[in-house]
Parts: C-alpha cells; sequence; structure tokens
C-alpha cells in the first residue's frame, strides 16, 4: 500500500451526491454514467473524465477506447471507439452545465462548459460562501497521525515536514465536510523514562518539593541522564527496573512520568501555537493497555509465532518478521501501532488512517499493515474499499551543503528558533521596503508584528508543501523569503494586490454581489473563471493521493492567470468594472481558502 495513488475518488461514494453538489468533474461525471448506462448498457464502468488540455474543450471524456477493447467481437453494433465516443456525447443528458459536445480521434469526447453557467457558479460561491465548493469524498472519519515526537526530546527540524503536511492534510479533509482525528502519537513511553526517573531521583531526592525546578532545561537534563545510562552500567540496571515499576504502575514512579511528560509538552505547545496546528495527543501510553487482547486476538487466529525467543508475524514478501513481543517479554514499536490501528478501527470507527512519518518508516508500515490484512481487520488494497491506511511518507530537509539540515555544531536545528528566524528575516525586510517607499508611516507596530509572523511563517510552510512529499527538499531562507518566483511571499503579494485594486474601486463588493453579475466574454476571463471552478478538484485530487503540493500548484497557477486577466483586461473604469471587480473577489475568496488550508495566514496589505 504505502505512498500508492488513486486516480479518482469520485465514483467511490458511498451515497450519490446532491444535484449540483461536488466538483465540476464529480457533476460531469454523473452526466457520463447515465450515458454509459444509455450507450452500453451491457458493461458496468467507471466514467473517465479529465480537464482537457486540448482547445477543443475544457473537458473529456475517455471512456471509448476501454470500452471498445471490451466489446470488439461480441457482436456489438459499434464499429470503432469513434463510434462509442459519438454515441456516448448523444446520449448525454440535456444539463445547463454542457454548451457542446465533440468527439475527436478514437472517440475522445471534448466537453465545452456554458459561459452562463461557470459565470453563475462562481456568482453562487461569492453569495453562498466556498464552502459550498467543498468536495465530496468517500468517507465520514479519517484518523491523522502527525507531527509525533518523543517526550523529553525537543521538536527539531525532522518534525517540521510531519507536522506542516498533516496538518494542511487535516485541513483539506475537514473542508471536504470529514470528521479528522488529528491525533499526536508521542513517544511517551519505553527505555529512556526508565533512565530519565531514576536519574531524577537520584540527583534531586526531593524533586517533588521543587517541581519543574529540578528538571530545567529538559535537553539538557535528556543528555545528562543518557551520558550517565552510557558510561554506568549499574545506574543502567536502576533505570530498567525503573521502567518496569513505571509500566507496573508505582505511584511515585508514574508521578515523575507525568511531571517530565508535562514539562515536555508545554515545549512543543508552544511550536505548534506559532504554526496554528491543532492536536489532540494519544500516546504510546495511552494504547499500551490494550497491547496484550490484541496480540491474544492475533495469536488465536494463528499470526503470532515463537522466532529465537521472541513473538513475531512472518509477512509474506519480507525477509525478515514484524516482532511484536520482544526476547525480554517487552512490547514495541510494532505491538503499540497494532494496538492503536485496533483502537481506531473498532472505538473510533475511522473509515481512512493515514501516518505521516519520513519515508525511512516506509518498511515497517507495508510490514504492519499486512498483518493488519492477514488479520482480516482491512480489505485487499485491490478491492478499494474501507477501512484502509495509507502511510504519507516524505523526505529529508537538507541544509545547503546537501546533507541533514544541522546547525554549524552539527547538532539538529531547534524549531523554535527556526521560526523566530523566520519571522525576524521577515520583518527586517518589510522594514526595509516600507522604509524605500515612505510608507512605514502608514503602519502601525502591531500590523508590523503580524504581517511579519504571517509571512515567515507561511514561507516556511509554504517552502516545505510546495514539493512532492516523496523528494529531499533544501531548506533556504533566502529563497522561501523571495518575493519572486512560486514563493509564499509572492502569492501574499499577489492577494494583497487584488486587494488594493477592489479597495481603490471605492466599491462595496458586498453589495455588487447580490446586485450586480460576471460576465466571461473576454477569453482572460473565461480562462480565469474556469481555473477557479477547477479549485473543488483541485482540492479532492490532493485529498484522494494526499499531496498537499497539487494546491500549492493551483494557488501559484491561479495567481499567474490573474495577472494575465489583469494585464489584458481593465477593472477599475471600465463598462465591465463589475462583472471584473467580481472575478477579483471571487479569485481573492479562493486564494485565501488555499492559504487556509496550507496553514497560511493571508495579509490584505504589503
Amino acid at each position: 500500500m504505502g505512498d500508492e495513488t488513486s486516480t479518482s475518488i469520485a465514483t467511490q461514494s458511498q451515497e450519490p451526491a446532491a444535484v449540483g453538489a461536488g466538483s465540476v468533474k464529480q457533476q460531469l461525471s454523473k452526466l457520463v454514467i447515465a450515458s454509459l448506462r444509455t450507450t452500453v448498457p451491457e458493461v458496468e464502468v467507471d466514467p473517465m473524465v479529465e480537464v482537457c488540455t486540448a482547445k477543443f474543450g475544457d473537458y473529456q471524456c475517455n471512456n471509448a477506447m476501454g470500452l471498445w477493447s471490451r466489446i470488439k467481437g461480441s457482436g456489438t453494433s459499434f464499429k470503432n471507439p469513434n463510434a462509442i465516443g459519438q454515441a456516448i456525447a448523444k446520449n448525454l443528458p440535456p444539463s445547463d452545465i454542457i454548451e457542446s459536445t465533440s468527439v475527436a480521434g478514437p472517440g475522445f469526447v471534448n466537453i465545452v462548459l456554458s459561459n452562463s453557467w461557470v459565470a453563475k457558479r462562481i456568482q453562487d460561491m461569492l453569495v453562498n460562501g466556498i464552502k459550498t465548493w467543498a468536495p465530496i469524498l468517500p468517507v465520514k472519519r479519517a484518523v491523522l497521525d502527525f507531527s509525533s515526537p518523543n517526550i523529553a526530546k525537543e521538536m527539531h527540524v525532522g518534525h517540521l515536514r510531519s507536522t506542516i503536511i498533516g496538518d494542511t492534510l487535516a485541513r483539506m479533509f475537514e473542508f471536504s465536510n470529514v470528521e479528522v482525528l488529528r491525533r499526536n502519537h508521542v513517544g511517551d513511553w519505553g527505555t529512556q523514562f526508565g533512565m530519565l526517573i531514576q536519574y531524577l531521583f537520584e540527583k534531586f531526592p526531593n524533586w517533588e518539593e521543587i517541581g519543574s525546578q529540578a528538571i530545567g532545561d529538559l535537553q539538557t537534563f535528556y543528555k545528562a541522564s543518557k551520558n550517565r545510562f552510557d558510561g554506568d552500567a549499574e545506574f543502567k540496571d536502576r533505570a530498567q527496573q525503573a521502567v518496569v515499576r513505571l509500566q507496573g504502575g508505582e505511584e511515585r514512579y508514574r508521578a515523575a512520568w507525568n511531571k517530565i511528560c508535562e514539562i515536555s509538552r508545554n515545549e512543543f505547545d508552544m511550536v505548534y501555537k506559532l504554526l496554528n496546528v491543532k492536536l489532540e495527543e494519544k500516546g504510546e501510553s495511552f494504547y499500551n493497555p490494550f497491547i496484550p487482547q490484541v496480540l491474544e486476538e492475533l495469536n488465536n487466529k494463528g499470526l503470532i509465532k515463537e522466532s529465537e525467543g521472541a513473538k513475531v508475524i512472518f509477512i509474506e514478501g519480507h525477509q525478515i518478521p514484524l516482532i511484536v513481543v520482544k526476547r525480554d517479554g517487552g512490547f514495541n514499536y510494532a505491538s503499540t501501532d497494532l494496538a492503536a490501528l485496533w483502537y481506531r478501527l473498532n472505538v473510533e470507527k475511522a473509515e481512512w488512517i493515514i501516518y505521516v512519518t519520513d519515508v525511512g518508516q516506509q518498511q515497517h508500515f507495508d510490514m504492519f499493515f499486512n498483518a493488519a490484512r492477514m488479520a482480516g481487520w482491512l480489505p485487499d488494497p485491490k478491492e478499494k474499499k474501507f477501512p484502509k491506511t495509507n502511510h504519507v511518507g516524505f523526505g529529508l530537509v537538507l541544509g545547503s551543503d546537501g546533507k541533514r539540515f544541522r546547525t554549524r555544531s552539527t547538532e539538529v536545528v531547534r524549531l523554535i528558533e527556526l521560526l523566530d528566524e523566520a519571522k525576524s528575516r521577515s520583518k527586517s525586510e518589510l522594514l526595509q521596503r516600507l522604509t524605500e517607499n515612505g510608507k512605514i508611516v502608514d503602519w502601525t507596530e502591531e500590523e508590523l508584528e503580524k504581517t511579519s509572523e504571517a509571512v515567515g511563517y507561511g514561507a516556511v510552510k509554504y517552502a516545505d508543501l510546495k514539493n512532492n512529499r516523496l523528494t529531499n527538499y533544501t531548506f533556504s531562507f533566502e529563497q522561501m523569503l523571495s518575493d519572486k518566483g512560486n514563493t509564499a511571499v509572492y502569492l501574499q503579494y499577489a492577494h494583497a494586490r487584488i486587494c488594493s485594486i477592489i479597495r481603490k474601486s471605492n466599491k462595496d463588493v458586498e453589495e455588487l454581489k447580490m446586485s450586480g453579475a460576471i460576465s466571461l466574454d473576454h477569453p482572460d476571463e473565461r480562462v480565469l473563471g474556469l481555473y477557479l471552478i477547477r479549485f473543488a478538484e483541485v482540492v479532492e485530487e490532493a485529498c484522494t493521493n494526499l499531496l498537499p503540493n497539487v494546491l500549492c500548484e493551483y494557488l501559484y497557477n491561479l495567481s499567474e492567470m490573474f495577472t494575465r486577466f489583469y494585464t489584458n483586461c481593465q477593472v477599475v473604469g471600465s463598462p465591465e468594472e463589475t462583472s471584473r471587480l467580481l472575478l477579483c473577489q471571487a479569485t481573492a475568496v479562493v486564494m485565501r481558502q488555499c492559504f487556509e488550508l496550507l496553514g497560511i495566514t493571508p495579509v490584505y496589505k504589503l
């Protein structure tokens, strides 16, 4: 399973969508389904509707070739794929969506959308809100497991991708009316806690009286306890006994564990607050009580075998087995992950469970998902049924030297420092520009602060999200804070420029939405309008294939199309002013929704 992608989500819907609901592609697919039932009632086939890249249409139905290969020689009256295409076009139900159709080559049905329908769809969105453009996905509830740092260790740049990618996927699913359980599966159980607790007890016997001050800086405390653990065999033995006592529920050990978790959690929350990311923590310890019953179920199904003193599940296609109980009788990642999956399927009733971690964990997830299928918890992925699981893998963050991104002292980069620097650089560039153009007097200190945060943090997020997540990317403040090319800063300027055009018109857009009308007579108006109404299917594609970069590409292209429209179509003072102001507003609304889905705060002046 892993990182596989699927082509369309529209045909998997569990219930029919309301008339006029869903993306343009979903609405056209419904018309094509009706035509296919009339054209080839004996064959069951999914509609193949794609955006048309040729100049003959806006969308294209590509079913004819595949149908011909299935029905030729069966006594069909069709002579070739072109004849099937002609029949599909002829049998499309009457609809105000379609202006005209034509058939090209081996049966490609080109569909031209009605200008008036496109204009009306945009106007309806302006009046009723962009939420009416939410795509329809085939699930009601999903679990997104992302971020997941280890307690007592600081969040660093390695956690950045999981947090940002996971948050964007969650936002896109939520926009699509899916209930998302945002899970922070923190590492809060295991050997390191014995080490930390034992070190705390020995260094500060009265730690309960001085509380957090005993631990102080958690990173320094962790390193000191690790040095002791690695260099003192007797301490190591005592630490391992402390783990047993913690897991056995001894109150004194649980209290120390709770204090360490609390300090660590407060540090994580500072980062999440800056990134505006919301998560519900259900760490490894939460699933610990469920492990014995889950392993018993797997054992009763004959899946667990003894191997070299450990208990394992042998997975076909893998040379090493999946270890579920270690030789010393302890549990591990696999046993915790299996218990968590059981809980998510049986208690939380999730239909889609998505894990956002680096690509290095691909083999673990492949084996773990296979074990769940062997247990009958998940269907075969070829069946395209739910519930299902996906591992959303991602590459490394690299420095300018092409190696893993680190500080000069070769330590991992602290996330909080990285975000502070992004804001600081953003603010100094903004101050310089406003000073040079004499506009600094128009800005309050609060506006400068908020804009610097929005631009700086947004730049960091977008620089990550615009790449296909499977690839490594090079972290560069200079590149991500540039106002040229495909960057968040450029897009923020584009959005602020649209807001400025609307302000300078001195027209009340809210009033125009109700009284005015959109027309798409100029070619650049039509191109922009068509691209605007593609928004829903872009979100649908990004959700289906779990690829946030699809949305980034759409946002960048939209800003480029707007620039072309604005260059060639006078807005303020033209006879078409009302229509064109409404197109400006629609573009701004869609851009803002894209920013929202990417976790970026839009700015209205720059």
